[in-house]
C-alpha cells in the first residue's frame, strides 16, 4: 500500500509517493528552461484556469509524447491558397526592390485613386 504525501514548495505543487518502507515509488529529476515572461504568465494564468501549473502541464505534454512516441499535435507548416502564395510572394518582390509599386503621399490621395476606378 502506498501512502500519498503532497508538499507545498513555493507555491507548486509537487506529489510524492512513499512506499511502505519508505522508499520513493518515482524517482524525479529537475528540468530547466528559458521562457519569455509574458509567455510564462499567460501560460500559467490558463493552466490555473485548468486547474493546475506550468509545471504538471510540462510533464502531461511530456508522458503524452511519450505515449504517442512523437509530439502529441500535428506540426506542419502554413499552407495558404494559390492567390494567399502569390500575394505574400508580391509583397516580398516590393520589400526587396524586385517589384516596383505605386507610392502615395497620404491616404487620402489612395482613397482617392481607388474611389476614381
Amino acid at each position: 500500500m502506498c501512502k500519498h504525501l503532497l508538499a507545498n514548495v513555493k507555491q507548486m505543487r509537487y506529489s510524492v509517493f512513499v512506499r511502505e518502507d519508505n522508499t520513493m515509488a518515482l524517482k524525479t529529476a529537475n528540468f530547466n528552461m528559458r521562457l519569455e515572461e509574458k509567455k510564462k504568465a499567460d501560460a500559467e494564468a490558463l493552466y490555473r484556469a485548468l486547474g493546475m501549473t506550468l509545471p504538471q502541464a510540462v510533464n502531461m505534454f511530456i508522458s503524452q509524447s511519450l505515449l504517442v512516441g512523437g509530439l502529441p499535435f500535428d506540426v506542419k507548416l502554413p499552407s495558404f491558397s494559390a492567390e494567399t502564395e502569390a500575394a505574400i510572394n508580391e509583397a516580398r518582390d516590393i520589400m526587396s526592390g524586385k517589384k516596383n509599386a505605386k507610392a502615395y503621399n497620404s491616404v487620402s490621395e489612395l482613397f482617392e485613386e481607388l474611389e476614381s476606378k
